[in-house]
């Protein structure tokens, strides 16, 4: 049992999960606004052996070396890899800190996204940004069924993406590092990034966190008339020349500001971006308070 747990950020937890944490330590405490500085961090750490922290703070080595008390730091959010984490996991490996994440609780919610955009953005459903109402894709309203579709980064989100828009009918092609069985007994055909680029009409990135792939040349081999989402936390992309790609007779989707990677895009006449995480659901919540109270539960044998 710890002596003290502290949220230091707002977590997601659901009400039961967060009366749960108390038969975990001696004393929650759980701060309802994101902390300003690394200042009011430690300060909130302060003598806690116990740190819970979402994906909008971030725990460096000078933050962990002024909190000595710490042994656990659970992210209440996905935690791909060290190098992507907000927590400095090679150090806190080094202290005998044990730092735990979680995976795969929002992507529902990113597919039925995606799903129901490009359904929009096909059939010319909606309003576009300047208020004016929507056209269809090609000019008359078109189904998925037949559309060719590359997905990059064949995870777990883009793999239930891609298991999505095969049952509407379209054609999957998809680059990863590398090829994959499961993907191939699907009848997914695997490309090279330059491939699957020229031949899609619609590019999915899936990508973890401050992973880029898309460089000038890149987007030379896209091309025009092409649709490109972005369903990571980062852009997938270098700005420059996504910027010029976007100015030609194409279009992006992202949910957040964090995908898009610029606030003066969000006016653009060739970006749809609606400013809210589209894994952020009710089951998402359940399903991440499962998980961090299953990580605790481990942690405490």
């Amino acid at each position: 049992m710890f002596k003290k747990i502290v949220g230091i950020e707002p977590l997601d937890l659901i009400p039961s999960a967060e009366l749960k944490l108390q038969e975990f330590a001696e004393e929650v405490i759980l701060f309802r606004d994101i902390p300003k500085d690394d200042q009011q961090i430690i300060e909130r750490i302060s003598d806690a052996d116990a740190v819970l922290l979402s994906y909008t703070s971030t725990l460096d080595q000078k933050i962990l070396e002024k909190c000595p008390n710490i042994v656990y730091i659970g992210m209440c959010c996905s935690l791909y890899s060290p190098e992507t984490a907000n927590v400095d996991i090679h150090y806190a490996n080094k202290r005998g800190i044990k730092v735990t994440g979680i995976r795969d609780y929002g992507d529902e919610g990113v597919v039925e996204y995606v799903v129901s955009e490009l359904v929009r953005g096909l059939h010319g459903f909606g309003t576009d940004p300047s208020g004016h109402p929507e056209k269809p894709w090609d000019g008359v309203a078109r189904e998925i069924t037949g559309l060719k579709v590359g997905v990059v980064g064949l995870g777990t989100s883009g793999g239930m993406i891609a298991d999505a828009l095969k049952f509407f009918g379209a054609e999957i092609s998809y680059f990863s590092r590398t090829e994959k069985q499961e993907a191939k007994a699907k009848g997914y055909t695997f490309l090279q990034l330059d491939e699957l680029l020229e031949q899609s009409e619609v590019i999915l990135c899936c990508l973890n966190k401050n992973t880029v792939l898309l460089h000038e040349s890149e987007f030379e081999k896209l091309g025009e008339h092409k649709i490109l989402f972005n369903t990571g936390l980062s852009p997938a992309w270098d700005m420059k020349p996504f910027q010029q790609w976007l100015a030609g007779d194409n279009r992006c989707y992202c949910d957040t500001l964090g995908a898009l990677g610029d606030r003066k895009l969000l006016e653009h006449p060739n970006v749809r971006c609606m400013q809210v995480s589209v894994g952020r659901t009710r089951q998402a919540y359940i399903r991440l308070s499962e998980k961090v109270l299953a990580n605790l539960s481990e942690y405490n044998g």
